[in-house]
């Protein structure tokens, strides 16, 4: 399995845009790349953090180079991103994340 962690600054006023764009993505990946999902997060910091998985870095190298430019969400997730930060690669030394809560 292959995980990233993204760590964003969003500009204030584009928070529920960058939110949106990243679901129909996300939901995009589902469907079409067969992603293993993704979650977003607001920190305390108020920075946004999300994890994606995949079955391999090469099933995401090409999903991210086969997202159609129709899709508008990509430019609206840039638009709102007032810093990035870099990526960071996880791998999973211990997993008891459940996956749907009761």
């Amino acid at each position: 399995m292959f995980i990233v962690l993204y760590r964003w600054r969003i500009k204030l006023q584009l928070e529920q845009q960058f939110i949106e764009s990243w679901s129909e993505i996300t939901e995009y990946y589902l469907k079409n790349f067969d992603s293993l999902c993704s979650r977003l997060h607001r920190g305390n910091d108020n920075l946004f953090y999300a994890y994606a998985q995949w079955k391999s870095s090469e099933q995401r190298k090409q999903a991210f180079q086969n997202l159609p430019a129709g899709i508008t969400a990509r430019k609206k997730i840039l638009e709102a991103i007032e810093e990035s930060f870099p990526e960071i690669e996880l791998e999973i030394t211990s997993d008891f994340l459940k996956s749907q809560i009761s």
